[in-house]
C-alpha cells in the first residue's frame, strides 16, 4: 500500500480534539480522499485509474472524504452493502481547493449566507456540497472534533472522476486487516492512515469552509 500508516495510539497526538478541522494525508502537492463502492465500480476504477463504466452514475451526487476514520465509520470498515471496497484517491490540492471554494454548506450558516433565501439559491445552483459531521473513534463513538465530507455533482463530478484523478488505490485488504484487530479488541495494534491537520493559506477558503484553521 502506498499510503503512510500509523498506530492509532499515536494517531491522535497533535490533532485537535474539538472543532471543525480539515484533516487528511498529503503527498507532495496532492491530497488523498476516500470513497467506498461496490466491487463492479471499484474494479473498473482501479483498472482505468478514473471512474466510469456501466455501473458508475454521473447523474448522482458523489461524496468524497479526506478523513480515513470518517470513511471507515460511513462504510462500516468495508462491511456495508455497496461500500465493500475502499478507494484511496489522489488529486491535486489545487483541485481539492477548487471544490472547497465552489462548495455550499448542507445547513444554513448565517454569517456566510446572510439569509436563508440566499442560501437556498446557492444550494440549488452549486455543484459542490460541504457537510461537517462528528469525527469518530475506530469503535464508532462520536468525537468532539468534526470531519468534512464533500459532495460533487454535474460537470465538476465529471471533471473530478475523469480528469483530476492522479491515482486510485484499493485499500480494502488493509481495511479488513484492521477490522479484524478491532473486533479482537487489539486497539493497541490497530493501524490507521497517518493524517495531519491541513493548514489552508487562502482566507477565502477558510471563510467558505467555516472551519477552525
Amino acid at each position: 500500500m502506498m499510503l503512510k500508516t500509523i498506530r492509532y495510539a499515536q494517531y491522535e497526538q497533535g490533532l485537535p480534539l474539538a472543532g471543525k478541522h480539515l484533516i487528511g494525508q498529503t503527498r507532495n502537492e496532492n491530497i488523498i480522499v476516500y470513497q467506498a463502492f461496490n466491487p463492479n465500480i471499484s474494479k473498473w476504477a482501479v483498472e482505468n485509474q478514473k471512474f466510469g463504466g456501466s455501473h458508475y452514475k454521473f447523474t448522482r451526487m458523489s461524496w468524497i472524504k479526506p478523513n480515513f476514520l470518517w470513511m471507515m465509520y460511513r462504510a462500516g470498515w468495508a462491511m456495508k452493502e455497496h461500500k465493500q471496497h475502499i478507494l484511496a484517491i489522489e488529486i491535486s490540492q489545487n483541485n481539492f481547493e477548487t471544490l472547497l471554494l465552489e462548495g455550499v454548506h448542507s445547513s444554513y450558516i448565517e454569517k456566510i449566507y446572510k439569509t436563508r433565501d440566499n442560501w437556498n439559491a446557492k444550494m440549488k445552483n452549486s455543484q459542490v456540497r460541504l457537510q461537517w459531521d462528528p469525527d469518530h473513534h475506530p469503535n464508532g463513538e462520536k468525537l468532539e472534533r468534526r470531519a468534512i465530507q464533500i459532495g460533487i455533482r454535474d460537470e465538476l463530478l465529471e471533471k473530478f472522476a475523469t480528469e483530476w484523478i492522479i491515482s486510485i488505490e484499493d485499500i480494502t485488504g488493509f481495511v479488513h486487516e484492521q477490522k479484524r484487530k478491532l473486533d479482537a479488541g487489539a486497539l493497541d495494534q490497530l493501524e490507521v492512515i497517518q493524517e495531519q491537520k491541513i493548514i489552508l493559506n487562502n482566507p477565502k477558503i477558510v471563510l467558505q469552509l467555516n472551519c477552525d484553521n
